[in-house]
């Protein structure tokens, strides 16, 4: 099925129109002077976020070694005051 395609100025104009084609399942691309700049998809039912339980074997949160922590010979403090200096 081919992606429907609306220019901005008819999608300002008709916008219901193409909301509900977007209910329907169909997604549009919206069109700045033949370029695409946007997509209108329909909103999924299902969460994207799912949750499950830990393999079996997998140690608890407080259990798992962090890395060590790194040491540099650097004064971070003064890194962002010379990056926010180059900003003004």
């Amino acid at each position: 099925m081919a992606m429907k395609q609306v220019g901005i100025a008819e999608l300002k104009s008709r916008l219901s129109e193409y909301l509900r084609a977007v209910r329907r399942g169909e997604t549009i691309s919206v069109l700045d002077r033949e370029t695409p700049v946007a997509q209108i998809v329909p909103v999924r039912q299902k969460s994207a976020l799912r949750i499950r339980k830990p393999t079996p074997g997998t140690p608890p949160p407080n259990r798992v070694q962090l890395p060590k922590p790194v040491t540099l010979k650097l004064d971070v403090v003064e890194l962002l005051m010379e990056e926010r200096q180059g900003h003004r």
